[in-house]
């Protein structure tokens, strides 16, 4: 059965793994350092990742690293809006990466069809501005908040208590008028969790496919990687994306648009193999 994310009547297809190419219009993003944080540059990296394969861009204000401070609503909506026009004016399928109810509504009016919200829709008046919307959503879990979420970890069964929040959001999403085919959910790799925690999050992806929705999974330029490879580079990226896609995950948010479109083209060579005898 085809697999469909509902982002205001646009039905993105999720029967093959999709990439989600990482737009950060900030000055302090932990992975690129303010590369992109003109609204030009920004834009052009946007149609930089569409020709290399990203079939959604995340366009993000505010940066979620550890320790990162808060941006007003007013800064982080001069930040996306002119990016995110710029971009949907061009067709591309917009992904607005915040958590203000503010910045969710001005973003759809600028043409964004994706609210991707690391707070599951938990901030003040969220749920009910992504509901009017029309958007589709993608619920993220977190333990704590971003400036001290690596503080110090703690859980007493993690994919229970991660699979618990993915559920009870998504369930506060369905009561307020959000379509399920509307709904992703993402474990949230690298949000309040140890290096050995977030492996078993990709580990056990089939305990979170068991709530019944799409997943995406956000692993690039992760400090986990790096701590297992002793460096940064797109090879662990695109290593743990294509894993957690052969475990069935449908988005993969990642800055190698270029890299990863490769290596899932092998992918599903390798799943259609009889295609190519």
């Amino acid at each position: 059965m085809k697999r469909v994310w509902l982002c205001r009547g646009r039905e993105i297809d999720l029967s093959s793994p999709v990439i989600m190419g990482i737009v950060n219009v900030t000055p302090d993003s932990f992975s690129d350092g303010g590369k992109y944080y003109d609204p030009q540059r920004a834009i052009e990296h946007g149609f930089r990742l569409l020709e290399d394969g990203a079939a959604i861009l995340d366009v993000g204000g505010e940066s979620t690293r550890p320790g990162a401070p808060e941006v007003s609503t007013e800064e982080e909506l001069e930040r996306v809006i002119p990016v995110i026009e710029a971009l949907a004016d061009a067709g591309a399928a917009v992904s607005v990466d915040t958590s203000k109810a503010e910045v969710m509504r001005q973003a759809a009016e600028a043409g964004a069809i994706i609210i991707n919200d690391v707070y599951a829709l938990r901030q003040k008046g969220s749920l009910q501005t992504a509901a009017e919307s029309g958007c589709g959503v993608c619920l993220m879990h977190m333990q704590g908040v971003p400036r001290t979420m690596q503080a110090a970890p703690s859980y007493q069964n993690l994919i229970e208590e991660v699979r618990l929040f993915l559920k009870e959001r998504a369930d506060a999403a369905l009561a307020a008028g959000i379509a399920a085919k509307s709904i992703v959910l993402d474990p949230g790799f690298g949000f309040g969790k140890t290096v050995g925690q977030n492996f078993e999050l990709l580990a056990r992806t089939q305990d979170f496919l068991s709530l019944g929705y799409s997943l995406l999974y956000g692993m690039s330029r992760k400090s986990s990687l790096g701590a297992v490879t002793g460096k940064a580079s797109a090879s662990e990226r695109v290593a743990a994306h294509l894993l957690a896609a052969e475990r069935g995950a449908s988005i993969l948010r990642v800055h190698d648009a270029a890299e990863m479109r490769e290596a899932l083209l092998v992918y599903e060579a390798m799943k259609n193999y009889k295609e190519w005898k």
